[in-house]
């Protein structure tokens, strides 16, 4: 039997600079708790360029990628490690503005979507009677 693996991460959170920051929210004891996690993300190529035109600070996006860990040695000779998120798709969530005070509201249209295919899927020219149901 195969062994299968799975590097997939998907985020939906708030650009601050370069990385994308996610909201956890809990409750201890009764008390509402909350914590913010700061995620790298690198894109490349057309996405890149599209990220780099239209991300702003604030921006609520959806990302999805996988995860890669870089190591190097330092000036110090100590080893380092940065894991970043790698993606492949983005999905702008904020609404657009309109250069007025206030914001519209969201329709399917405003979102934006950039992949590195480059090319839109629709769903009913996939065959799915092909997949093996027995994996």
């Amino acid at each position: 039997m195969a062994s299968r693996n799975l590097n997939k991460v998907i985020l939906i959170g708030n650009l601050t600079r370069d990385p994308v920051a996610t909201n956890r929210e809990w409750v201890t004891q009764g008390e509402k708790k909350q914590s913010v996690d700061f995620h790298n993300i690198v894109a490349w190529n057309k996405l890149a360029e599209i990220c780099g035109q239209l991300l702003k600070k604030g921006t609520k996006v959806y990302v999805e990628g996988r995860l890669q860990t870089r190591d190097w040695t330092g000036d110090d000779g100590k080893k380092r490690y940065k894991t970043e998120v790698i993606i492949d798709d983005m999905i702008i969530l904020s609404p657009k503005k309109d250069g007025v005070e206030g914001e519209e509201e969201t329709s399917e249209e405003d979102f934006v979507t950039g992949s590195t295919t480059g090319e839109e899927i629709n769903l009913d020219d996939i065959d799915l009677g092909d997949l093996d149901s027995s994996n």
